[in-house]
């Protein structure tokens, strides 16, 4: 064939935005479109959500272990004490029950068991941490922890995001292709016997 026969002798080839005149692949789906929309969104809503959820859940955590330590720390204090006598036995980490005595701010004498670090003499001076009853108690939570468990929190909270966004995508792709493969079934039903019996002649 000449070249002015050729039907693109005067020009390029149309493109594909003018053989469809809305722009689009005529191949698309609105089930793809739908798809893509959906993404879109989801991601959206990772990109915005993820931080957010994670500086809300770890300024949460925080401030509600800071009021912790701010209500330990008004009851509960140190105090001195004399180590009266060990009893048998160690724990698995190396602490020994032992009982101590001091005298609080009333002047009252109390006694208490606690554990101790093992091998500790007898009239050792020891320090305890006791709340306004005069009962031993465990150190109050600190600043530290607080902070930790803060990131904790806000971590576990953007991890929580994340694994949300892929489910939902995973979900999502899945009912697609389910109805896909359902369309596919049906328009084969359709084409099937056409071509059964083009190929019987």
């Amino acid at each position: 064939m000449s070249a002015q026969g050729s039907p693109y002798a005067s020009g390029p080839p149309p493109s594909r935005r003018e053989l469809s005149p809305k722009g689009t692949n005529p191949l698309i789906r609105p089930s793809d479109r739908f798809e893509t929309w959906i993404r879109r969104f989801l991601m959206l809503v990772l990109v915005l959500g993820l931080p957010v959820a994670a500086l809300s859940a770890g300024l949460t955590a925080y401030e509600s272990s800071m009021r912790t330590v701010q209500i330990q720390s008004a009851e509960r204090q140190e105090v001195s004490a004399r180590l009266v006598s060990n009893a048998k036995g160690v724990t698995a980490d190396g602490k020994q029950r032992a009982q101590v005595r001091w005298t609080d701010d009333n002047g009252t004498v109390r006694t208490a068991t606690t554990l101790r670090t093992a091998g500790t003499p007898e009239g050792a001076t020891v320090r305890v941490w006791v709340d306004r009853d005069g009962t031993i108690t465990s150190p109050p939570m600190n600043t530290l922890t607080a902070r930790t468990n803060g990131w904790f929190v806000g971590g576990m909270a953007a991890v929580g995001v994340c694994g949300g966004f892929f489910a939902a995508r995973a979900g999502m792709r899945r009912v697609l292709d389910r109805r896909r493969y359902a369309q596919w079934a049906a328009e084969w039903d359709r084409v099937e016997p056409l071509w059964s019996t083009r190929f019987r002649r």
